[in-house]
């Protein structure tokens, strides 16, 4: 009864128009207030030690790198160097996309910044070479959405934060840690190349069905200066993730050293940005940070409420007792988290989720890296579709295409990221293969 309360507050402050973030700090003091007997000091706790950990500063600093290499210039070297190394193939411009987006993902963490970016710069080649602008778009909205799976990714932050600290028990009774930030970031570099390569067989393959252009193929020589323009962007992807896995820091020390990092190669090196510019871009890492670490505050008072009224546990105990599979729950689960994207946006859907889901997955025995690289591809998927697909409207601002048009567009790869999401669910391997091999 208390699930059905709170979850039917949350939903109707939301069909207000209500801000996401609003709607859970209402639904948890209205909830506390007048059905519970929880003291007015446990909750002002909550707030300020519910973003009082050291994990949650990462994510302001990856925020503020991708900032930097946005409007840095990093974009255009990644892209130059992804044509000259697939633009001679069938769909050229097309997987060179894919190729810029998957790099840049790994530098950025964010899926919008990555449509910015890449999609600003190859877009209008691509239209101009002769490609439909259909095609380009459902290319780059799909392919942004790289940058919250390949690593460093904000959601996977998002979800450690969400479930660090939960208290969960595997169907041995036995206590089970919630997965790191740094065992997420391994664990999410094979199923983001893997994606990637779902995309590009797509784009290759309706590239080569409807005879869409291709570029001369480059020689050696100028792959080798597009690489060497692009190397100190490059060179981010090892600071983050091999600092992490050398144990030279932490998740969070990564992320401001990749801040820092970014800021030289773009002010220093590149020049494309000036001191002038520094603080507009530190005024919009500010603004994001501020938005996200607010739904996060809120999103913490909510799972206290969740715990306190056991509702987590006695899901679980129900699944349990129902004799329901692993592989149901999977199922479930997915579901709930598409229908969730079609009206929330992913960090809202991870921090009101995954504290009610982690535990019962535990208990059915799912590995929790497996069970956050999952719920990361689903967020994808999410960003891409109507109504609310942040890609969906990045990608119309840059192209002036209607959300309706854009829709259509992403059809295909979109199936196909359907198709990863299956793949992804039911193959753990796949998510588990790099921190096993690496003994994380």
């Amino acid at each position: 009864m208390s699930a059905v309360i709170i979850f039917g507050l949350l939903l109707a402050l939301m069909l207000t128009g209500m801000p996401i973030s609003i709607a859970l700090g209402l639904t948890v003091l209205t909830f506390l207030f007048t059905m519970t007997a929880v003291p007015i000091d446990t909750v002002a706790l909550k707030l300020f030690t519910g973003i009082e950990k050291f994990e949650i500063m990462a994510i302001p600093f990856f925020i503020l790198a991708g900032n930097f290499l946005t409007h840095g210039g990093v974009a255009k070297r990644m892209i130059d160097f992804a044509t000259a190394m697939v633009g001679h193939l069938h769909g050229g411009l097309g997987l060179a996309a894919v190729f810029a987006c998957a790099l840049f993902a790994a530098v950025s963490g964010s899926s919008p910044a990555t449509v910015v970016a890449i999609g600003a710069v190859i877009l209008p080649a691509m239209t101009a070479q002769g490609f439909p602008q259909r095609f380009g778009a459902g290319v780059v909205t799909t392919s942004g959405a790289l940058g919250i799976l390949i690593p460093p990714s904000i959601v996977m932050v998002m979800y450690a934060v969400a479930t660090s600290g939960m208290i969960v028990h595997g169907p041995d009774g036995k206590p089970v840690d919630a997965a790191s930030i740094g065992e997420l970031f391994i664990a999410g570099v094979v199923p983001g190349l893997l994606l990637a390569g779902f995309l590009a067989f797509t784009t290759w393959y309706r590239a080569r069905k409807f005879g869409y252009p291709r570029l001369p193929k480059a020689s050696f020589r100028q792959r080798w200066m597009a690489f060497r323009e692009a190397i100190w962007g490059l060179l981010l992807i090892v600071v983050v993730i091999g600092g992490i896995y050398a144990g030279l820091f932490t998740p969070t020390e990564a992320a401001a050293m990749s801040a820092v990092y970014a800021f030289v190669i773009s002010v220093f090196v590149y020049k494309d940005l000036t001191l002038r510019d520094v603080p507009r871009v530190l005024l919009a890492s500010a603004n994001m940070s501020a938005m996200l670490l607010y739904i996060i505050t809120n999103a913490v008072l909510f799972s206290f409420l969740m715990a306190h009224e056991n509702i987590p546990q006695a899901l679980g105990d129900w699944m349990v007792n129902a004799g329901l599979e692993w592989w149901m729950f999977l199922i479930i689960v997915n579901l709930l988290l598409l229908a969730a994207g079609n009206f929330m946006e992913p960090s809202s859907i991870v921090l009101i989720m995954a504290p009610i889901l982690f535990p019962v997955a535990v208990r059915l025995g799912i590995d929790p890296v497996h069970f956050g690289i999952m719920i990361v591809v689903n967020m994808e998927v999410g960003m891409c579709h109507p109504p609310v697909g942040l890609n969906l409207y990045v990608a119309s601002g840059i192209t002036k295409m209607g959300i309706t048009e854009l829709t259509v567009a992403v059809w295909p790869w979109l199936l196909t990221m359907l198709v990863f999401l299956v793949l992804v669910t039911y193959v753990p391997w796949i998510s588990l293969v790099l921190p096993r091999l690496l003994g994380m």
